[in-house]
């Protein structure tokens, strides 16, 4: 599946960031799409994922701030940031999960203080 993802950028603490991703195509199975992050010498952690019957996941460092959110066929996720903290600063990915993991090309998100 290939993924196009957009938004992300510069953001001061305390402010928002959104964040798109769609498939190329369309995907009549998709089961979850979502967002993890990533920062150099770390490994990749989940921020938000949604599920084909719309249950959202979300890490708890981004509960209260982050909103996931798509399409019925699941074919676009968005993923509106609040209240975005320094340590929110990462390179975020799109990932979407028909059989196996998907990713898009990363979109980078840094937070100033």
């Amino acid at each position: 599946v290939q993924l196009q993802a957009s938004g992300g950028g510069l953001a001061q603490a305390g402010g928002s960031l959104r964040l798109s991703c769609r498939t190329a195509r369309r995907v009549f199975s998709m089961r979850v799409m979502g967002w993890y992050r990533q920062i150099p010498g770390k490994e990749r952690e989940l921020v938000a994922t949604l599920s084909k019957d719309g249950s959202p996941t979300y890490a708890e460092s981004v509960k209260g701030r982050f909103t996931i959110s798509g399409d019925t066929d699941l074919n676009t996720v968005h993923l509106q940031m609040n209240s975005l903290k320094p340590e929110d600063t990462a390179m975020y990915y799109c990932n979407a999960r028909v059989i196996s993991d998907s990713w898009g090309q990363g979109t980078q998100v840094t937070v100033s203080s």
